[in-house]
């Protein structure tokens, strides 16, 4: 029988003495860790700070009974994919949770999860808080870009190319799997899985993109309703081609209009888009190939020609869908809907 764990014991055991190991790494971006009243990190001469922060509540966001070490790997997988989207080096992370009780086990697995890919990308845990209350996850995360380098998405222009890396749907596949909104074999299921569990922060496309995209963000809750992001704030127009959305070999066996609804608009890809001059694009080619990365061309930027930006779907002929059917592909998740 364990001796109950108070508070601050939890955090030394499952949380600051792993996050030790990933501070020493980087001694001089943060100055201060997990321990005091506040962190203190030090930005180096000729770089700004970029803060992003997200959060993940049981039964909005993730199954009851998750596997911990694949949901502490989301946690901060979805902030460091809001890094890799502005072009910055993740230094640190906060983590507050909230949690209904203290299960040991539970906690070693979120915590190898979680620390586990902080070490891949040299993030360390430099604070936060713990609560007790139904599962709640918030983390916020610290990265560094140098002066002037941030991928914003007010940069895109009217020619600019609009690409998005790896593939999209596969998340909303397995979310609809596992909802058993449809049959999938336990094959094809494994083989996508991951994508909605485990997403991978695109860390090393976001900085090789800092002097290459004109305008980026991640892909959480679909690829064309967070594009319209970056239409709004850019002022611009744009057309896509459905045909081009890259979709795994899985989401292919679907009917075609599940594989445009799930890859237009499923959520959760944690994919990269972004825009870049054609004057970019072997530049973008020679990107993909050192990754080892799929970067697909699936659009163009255009003048916005109303007082709101348009998005123009075209399918396999080149034919624009009709306003009913580019309404139902430009919905993305909402939290309040």
């Amino acid at each position: 029988m364990h001796p109950p764990l108070g508070e601050f014991e939890l955090i030394q055991r499952f949380f600051k003495t792993k996050a030790q190991a990933i501070l020493s790494k980087d001694p001089q971006s943060i100055t201060l860790g997990v321990g005091d009243d506040c962190a203190l990190l030090n930005p180096q001469a000729g770089e700004e700070i970029a803060i992003t922060s997200d959060m993940l509540v049981e039964g909005r966001h993730f199954f009851i009974n998750t596997n911990p070490v694949w949901l502490g790997r989301k946690a901060l997988a979805v902030n460091l994919s809001d890094l890799a989207a502005m072009g910055a080096k993740p230094i640190g992370f906060t983590l507050a949770i909230a949690l209904p009780r203290i299960d040991l086990n539970w906690l070693e697995a979120f915590s190898d999860g979680l620390l586990g890919l902080a070490q891949e990308h040299s993030c360390a845990l430099i604070g936060g808080d713990t609560t007790s209350g139904p599962l709640n996850i918030c983390i916020t995360a610290f990265g560094s870009i140098p002066y002037g380098k941030a991928l914003k998405r007010s940069g895109a222009c009217a020619d600019d190319d609009v690409w998005v890396s790896g593939s999209v749907g596969d998340a909303r596949l397995a979310l609809a799997a596992l909802r058993q909104e449809l049959d999938l074999s336990s094959t094809d299921l494994e083989s996508i899985q991951a994508r909605l569990h485990q997403p991978i922060p695109r860390i090393d496309l976001g900085l090789a993109l800092r002097n290459i995209a004109s305008a980026a963000l991640d892909i959480s809750d679909g690829l064309l309703g967070d594009l319209k992001h970056i239409l709004k704030q850019s002022c611009v127009d744009a057309e896509i081609f459905l045909d081009r959305l890259p979709k795994s070999a899985t989401l292919q066996k679907q009917s075609e209009t599940i594989q445009n609804q799930f890859a237009a608009s499923g959520g959760d890809d944690y994919e990269i888009c972004f825009t870049a001059s054609p004057t970019q694009r072997d530049s973008i080619h020679t990107i993909s190939q050192i990754l080892n990365l799929p970067i697909t061309l699936i659009g163009k930027i255009k003048t916005m020609q109303s007082s709101e930006p348009q998005m123009r779907l075209l399918n396999q002929h080149g034919h624009a869908l009709n306003a009913i059917e580019t309404s139902k592909l430009l919905k993305s998740f909402d939290h309040f809907a």
